[in-house]
């Protein structure tokens, strides 16, 4: 295993990838827009890479995006950290979609408006540096259509500037392959599923668990 190689996965949304980097350099990737399915493509996807994706240090979105999806690379994230005795960190998958349109459109703030549950949109505003300037939130389209923002990324990108009526619009899905345009500061020890919103099951009132 070479010991300078990191492996990126990245299943939160419909656009599953994996990339296998050494010394920030993008050795090999791969990118699927899958609609289901995303447990029986990743493992393959992995195994394809050079090497079958070994890496000294794994990266995962932790989300917010498909509550199946999140779960999935967490998953295979942990477990090939423990096979591999590898390192391992998180990172939002909003933050990654930030840091690709900066990439596109040069260092400047930008507002990223995913898909999330129930009709609404994840949304959350980055500065040009890639830090976040409020927390991510689960807005209804109409409300997160109200945000600041002359760039707008993400898979809802197009809905809310038409909605709004003003502001640049970058339709991108994250892609494990843009890893290294993440800012260090945005990766984390912390590897606790990004969901994004409460979770719709409550237990009736009253109940002890």
């Amino acid at each position: 295993m070479a010991t300078a190689r990191r492996l990126a996965i990245e299943c939160t949304t419909e656009a599953c990838s994996v990339a296998l980097f050494e010394a920030n350099a993008l050795v090999a990737g791969e990118r699927q827009m899958l609609g289901r399915g995303h447990a029986e493509a990743l493992v393959p996807m992995i195994a394809r890479l050079p090497g079958r994706g070994a890496a000294a240090s794994i990266v995962v979105g932790r989300g917010p995006g498909s509550f199946t999806g999140v779960r999935i690379g967490l998953a295979a994230a942990r477990a090939l950290a423990f096979a591999w005795r590898a390192e391992l960190a998180g990172y939002s998958t909003l933050a990654l979609v930030a840091a690709m349109a900066r990439a596109a459109r040069g260092a400047q703030p930008v507002l990223v408006a995913m898909t999330g549950g129930h009709g609404e949109w994840f949304v959350q505003p980055f500065a040009a540096d890639g830090t976040p300037t409020a927390a991510l939130a689960s807005l209804r389209p109409e409300d997160a259509a109200s945000m600041p923002g002359a760039l707008v990324a993400g898979s809802q990108a197009e809905a809310l500037v038409t909605r709004r009526g003003a502001g640049e619009a970058l339709a991108i899905w994250p892609d494990a392959r843009a890893l290294a345009r993440l800012p260090d500061a945005a990766l984390s020890q912390e590897l606790a599923p990004l969901y994004g919103r409460a979770p719709d099951a409550r237990l009736p009132a009253g109940t002890r668990l």
